[in-house]
């Protein structure tokens, strides 16, 4: 059964104040509370429920993973028409500016979950209690997480060490260059990794093997390949995750033609053995489209969904984040993955007769077949483009073993060896067989994971981090669009304290 905490935080302009719920894997019963002074910390509950707080706001990095897509050659913006939510188009069309209304949300809603994690940090020695190295261990890596989303869109940003900022802090502090940003992302999940369990405790929490993952993927965005290949060596070593095969099918999904890379996103297939950490949403609490980062239920998935659509398996969206026909393209014959990412009206209409949508701006005929909202269940609550319960599958094992390929061979002393393996392993099931092998090549391995990952927030960043931006994304600036500006009104709040990005 689904329960929520509510949990009100004062903060700085950047981080909202605000009443905000929190998806009940981790809850027992409902409470409501104030952390909004110096008086709070005194049980292990207080710690517990400040930890809540702080998981909540990954319900907010939706915003992360459609601005993802949009902003590369993958999808385009669409909406209802041109000016459909502009932040989103401009980012598309690549002209977005430090006026963004969606680029400060990401910034906000980031910087909130820094915030919340940095209070339990500031707290971390005032009382001690049964399992407070976990939590603590829990409380570092969501907050290296967050710096890991505002340094890979922002560069260098403003840190306060185990602090909360305060009023006056952003006049004073600096922004931190992305050396120190990493070297801060990086201690905090080496801390994380040794003292976080292999298992968690309930469904969404952090383990030793999620901090493992992003400590791997920090290394690689941070060009250190040799770090990179050891810690994913680490992780795969473990033994605690595999890629879903046919095998892990059950007969009706076998009747129902479902490949072993579609079951992964599907109900059924949330926090299976491939899911290394994954970001719980549900559907059965509403929200509304002025205050986006309470929501429960993945929005992302919601925005992408075909507007005005009747008929069987999906519901109604508000037709954003569409792939475009290069991405379609990219899939070569008889490549499971295709027929699970993307969603083709032109064939999926005629099979289900009487089913249809509206067409809207820059339609495609294609959807983002693995988030865009299923049909709903009775006790569905609110508006299901805001309320669908598809969990974000943040890291997943095949992106650690096509980052272990990569890392395996940039590293300065490369294993060739290594890296072909862990290649031809996501290509196998990707093919169902072992004919679809190539020699791998740091392009073989890009190409891979453009396919792998299509729709999941990731191709800007590696098209970012390898190089290959401007060469793919139309209207890409080199220099600039690497970066996103920081909102206007942070620099004017920080007296100019903070200084813009190149060429904004």
């Amino acid at each position: 059964m689904k329960k929520y905490i509510y949990i009100t935080i004062a903060t700085l302009a950047i981080f909202a104040t605000s009443v905000v719920s929190c998806n009940d894997d981790f809850v027992e019963r409902p409470v409501k509370y104030s952390i909004d002074s110096e008086n709070y910390f005194n049980s292990k509950s207080d710690y517990d429920q400040a930890l809540i707080g702080a998981y909540d706001m990954l319900h907010s990095s939706f915003i992360n993973v459609l601005m993802g897509e949009i902003a590369s050659d993958n999808t385009f913006a669409g909406g209802n028409g041109p000016n459909d939510v502009p932040g989103y188009q401009s980012v598309d069309d690549m002209i977005h500016t430090p006026v963004n209304a969606q680029i400060k949300q990401l910034w906000d809603w980031m910087f909130a979950g820094v915030q919340r994690a940095n209070y339990i940090l500031e707290f971390k020695d005032k009382i001690d209690f049964e399992g407070k190295n976990q939590l603590i261990a829990q409380a570092r890596f969501l907050r290296a997480y967050y710096h890991f989303e505002l340094v890979k869109w922002f560069g260098g940003i403003p840190m306060n060490g185990d602090k909360r900022f305060s009023p006056g802090d952003e006049k004073s502090i600096p922004r931190s260059s992305v050396d120190e940003v990493y070297a801060s992302i990086e201690a905090d999940l080496i801390f994380a990794s040794e003292n976080l369990s292999v298992a968690p405790a309930q469904k969404g929490r952090a383990t030793s093997g999620a901090a493992l993952a992003l400590l791997g993927k920090v290394y690689l965005y941070d060009k250190k390949y040799t770090e990179a290949a050891s810690t994913f060596e680490t992780l795969i070593n473990t033994g605690n995750y595999r890629l879903i095969q046919t095998s892990d099918l059950t007969p009706q999904q076998i009747t129902d033609g479902l490949s072993p890379f579609g079951s992964i996103f599907e109900e059924a297939g949330e926090n299976g053995p491939e899911s290394v950490f994954e970001i719980q949403y549900t559907e059965v609490e509403g929200g509304n489209y002025g205050q986006l980062q309470y929501v429960e239920g993945n929005v992302a998935a919601g925005f992408a969904g075909p507007f005005g659509y009747v008929g069987p398996t999906y519901a109604d969206g508000n037709n954003f984040n569409l792939p475009t026909p290069k991405i379609v393209g990219a899939f070569i014959a008889g490549d499971t993955r295709k027929e699970a990412t993307i969603l083709d009206m032109a064939t999926w209409l005629p099979a289900h007769p009487g089913s249809s949508y509206t067409k809207q701006h820059e339609d495609t005929g294609f959807f983002n077949k693995k988030y865009i909202p299923r049909t709903r269940k009775p006790e569905a609550a609110g508006d299901v483009k805001l309320t669908s319960p598809n969990n974000y599958r943040a890291i997943r094992y095949a992106d650690v073993l096509l980052m272990a390929a990569e890392a395996n061979f940039r590293k300065e002393l490369k294993n060739v060896g290594k890296a072909q393996d862990y290649l031809n392993l996501v290509r196998d099931r990707a093919f169902g067989d072992a004919l679809h092998r190539v020699v791998v090549s740091e392009q073989a391995i890009w190409d891979e994971r453009r396919v792998e990952l299509a729709g999941e927030g990731h191709r800007f960043f590696d098209l970012v981090r390898t190089g290959k931006a401007a060469q793919e994304i139309p209207g890409f600036v080199a220099g600039k669009n690497e970066l996103f500006p920081i909102p206007l009104e942070e620099i004017q709040f920080s007296g100019r304290n903070w200084k813009q990005n190149p060429i904004y």
